[in-house]
């Protein structure tokens, strides 16, 4: 049950084919450690590597591991903006979806409530009680 609003947001992001963006994002995160890994003297290992570009992906730049080649200082640069832009799309993509999904529910319940009204001669004195009740939560919630 802990994993219901992963997998929800998973689905999302595979829906709407943002799951392209995240995956190239992620090889390259992998291939952009690799060529850091090999052309940065002051970093010895692929975990190494990937840790510095987490602290870059992330912009927490924790200074353990610096770069002083350009290859990898400008790895570095792509690295943070590619990171901004592949979140703020995923970001995006998800909460446009979740607000068409609550724009949609809305949308049914508005209808849902004028097909009652248009059946007002027919409804019974209980369903009139419980549509003005209806209105008068409306009312309030304006």
């Amino acid at each position: 049950m802990k994993d219901k609003p992963i997998r929800l947001i998973w689905n999302i992001i595979r829906h709407t084919k943002a799951d392209r963006i995240l995956f190239s994002y992620v090889i390259f995160v992998f291939g952009a450690a690799v060529l850091i890994w090999i052309t940065e003297p002051t970093i010895t290992t692929y975990g190494d590597a990937l840790w510095y570009c987490y602290a870059v992906l992330t912009t927490s730049g924790f200074g353990d591991y610096t770069t002083t080649e350009f290859l990898p200082r400008v790895l570095s640069v792509c690295l943070s903006a590619y990171s901004m832009l592949a979140l703020a799309i995923i970001t995006g993509v998800v909460v446009n979806y979740y607000t068409q999904i609550i724009q949609l529910k809305n949308r049914e319940t508005i209808d849902a409530f004028l097909d009652r009204l248009e059946k007002l001669p027919e409804l019974s004195e209980e369903e009139l009680k419980e549509l003005s009740e209806r209105v008068s939560v409306f009312r309030d919630a304006r």
